[in-house]
């Protein structure tokens, strides 16, 4: 059975004393060094016992020693700045809060990845990814890129979960965008007649939707690195080039059919009207064949690409 990472419980320090232990560590520090100088005035020299005199150098040097290894307890932490320290392997606490701070001098602080500041900043940062190739819900190559905003909400557990939260971040953005991209077609489907399909999502009509199942999704794979995700965006969205070319000739086809559909559409109730507006005012009675010339005549200018000429007869239309 595979076993879980330990969860570590983010213990928070807050008591910012490090100035008052700098001024105590440096009260002693100089105690220390006037101590050390005035034992080697001859006057006070002579007084003292030789084997006294090297003893209080001796515990001069072991006193100062002491005062600068406690120095490397203090740390600074600055605002949006936080600090997570271990001591000999055990977790210590955190700083999440600027100020100056003293500690256990022997606290090791723990980066968050390799060749890295130790200092694990909280501020909210952007995640641009890079723009990949992924299939559609059709199966169509198309190329997508998107930005994730995030921030650091619990350092213990970017430092201690994971090995490097910022690779696990983009890594985890990548799968997420791959897995929701071929949920959704690029665009539209279409029938026959050229008319959209009503309620798909797709994901140039349906970009916001479709981001925020992005940020939730990425949200739930990133948690455990303590990472909030504020707000995912597509930010690029477009075919491939191998069938760019082909997608815009079938839009093209699509729109030029759709638009056909409606002029026919509008020439036939037009022939219709003016057939009966001629019967009804009694201008002119047309048989069957009269009809049909002038339907046929009426649709041709009417749906034509060009501007149809006309050819007067002077003579009689019987």
């Amino acid at each position: 059975m595979e076993e879980k990472v330990k969860k570590v419980e983010e213990k928070e320090i807050t008591k910012a004393n490090g100035m008052s232990v700098l001024l105590v560590l440096l009260a002693g520090l100089s105690v220390c060094v006037a101590v050390f100088i005035v034992s080697f005035i001859p006057v006070i020299e002579t007084k003292l016992p030789g084997g006294l005199n090297i003893c209080i150098r001796i515990l001069c040097g072991i006193c100062a020693m002491v005062l600068f290894i406690m120095l490397a307890g203090l740390h600074i932490a600055n605002p949006n700045e936080a600090i997570v320290m271990t001591l000999f392997g055990q977790y210590y606490g955190t700083i999440k809060k600027q100020g100056f701070y003293w500690t256990n001098p022997f606290v090791s602080l723990v980066a968050p990845g390799k060749n890295v500041q130790k200092k694990i900043s909280l501020k909210t940062i952007t995640l641009n990814n890079k723009q990949q190739k992924v299939n559609d819900a059709l199966g169509n190559p198309i190329i997508i890129g998107a930005v994730a905003v995030w921030k650091v909400v619990n350092p213990t557990d970017a430092v201690f979960n994971v090995d490097d939260y910022n690779t696990f971040l983009s890594i985890q953005c990548d799968s997420v965008i791959r897995k929701i991209a071929r949920l959704y077609p690029y665009d539209l489907l279409t029938d026959n007649d050229g008319n959209d399909e009503e309620h798909e999502k797709t994901l140039r009509g349906s970009s916001q939707e479709i981001a925020e199942n992005m940020r939730e999704e990425l949200q739930k794979k990133v948690k455990a690195a303590g990472i909030f995700v504020e707000e995912v965006r597509i930010t690029h969205l477009s075919y491939a080039e191998e069938i760019a070319a082909a997608m815009l000739q079938k839009q093209q086809a699509t729109a030029i059919i759709a638009a056909r559909k409606k002029i026919v559409e509008g020439a036939v109730s037009m022939v219709q009207m003016a057939i009966n507006q001629l019967s009804e005012d009694g201008i002119v009675a047309l048989d069957e064949e009269r009809k049909a010339a002038m339907t046929s005549n009426l649709l041709v200018v009417l749906c034509g690409n060009k501007e149809a000429q006309p050819v007067v007869n002077s003579s009689s239309i019987y």
